[in-house]
């Protein structure tokens, strides 16, 4: 079966401006997003990627222009399944606003039990990616062969619960996993069970830097902005 690259989109604005975006329309990559972006080809430079997937959100397919602009005889092809949580009521408010919502506790603590107001659940959140990749996994093998490598631009809380449902792990525990934006996660996918082979690789240990303030015990719903 095929190996599965997932790249979560570079740093956006609402990342840097602590929204939760959401589907939120409008959302781009900031300066920094962008240089992540650029750089996205040369990091992957030596696989032979066969397809590129992508939410259909404005930050995925930004994200995966200069890898496409690079590579001239692959096309994107955009799966709302692996869109973005739908958050609903929360989609495009301020993240420390949503810090004293008392769902907050339930999506840090207790996540399979979560349901956002006016939005999805976030078990029906990790069941859609999840028979998105099924259903990639058998048509990349089809097309391509058993060897192939492909490639997935998604976003944080996606990528998190697909290596959940990965490595087995009850998605009450996908908080303890993190995925810096720009981030490469790769899952090899075989008859009897998937292998995590990298997990949230940016190449840059500017984020394990000791900082003056700890960091927060709480999981950045949505993924966060990664390295200052």
């Amino acid at each position: 079966m095929p190996t599965l690259i997932l790249v979560r989109h570079g740093r956006s604005t609402a990342n840097t401006e602590g929204v939760l975006a959401g589907w939120t329309p409008g959302v781009a990559l900031d300066e920094r997003g962008r240089a992540q972006a650029a750089a996205l080809p040369g990091r992957l430079a030596g696989l032979p990627v066969s397809e590129i997937v992508t939410s259909p959100l404005q930050r995925c397919q930004e994200t995966i222009r200069p890898l496409l602009e690079a590579r001239p005889g692959l096309s994107a092809q955009a799966d709302e399944r692996i869109g973005e949580c739908h958050y609903g009521d929360w989609s495009g408010r301020k993240l420390s606003e949503l810090s004293g919502e008392p769902l907050m506790e339930v999506v840090q603590a207790h996540p399979s039990a979560a349901e956002f107001p006016g939005g999805e659940s976030m078990r029906s959140m990790q069941a859609r990616a999840a028979e998105a990749v099924r259903d990639w996994n058998a048509r990349v093998e089809r097309d391509h062969g058993s060897d192939a490598v492909y490639l997935m631009c998604s976003h944080g809380d996606i990528i998190k619960s697909l290596v959940a449902d990965a490595l087995g792990l009850h998605l009450d525990l996908f908080q303890r996993i993190s995925v810096e934006p720009c981030s490469i996660t790769a899952i090899r996918y075989t008859r009897l069970r998937p292998f995590l082979i990298r997990l949230g690789d940016t190449g840059d240990f500017a984020s394990l830097v000791p900082r003056e303030e700890p960091p927060a015990d709480d999981a950045p719903v949505g993924g966060g902005a990664g390295a200052p």
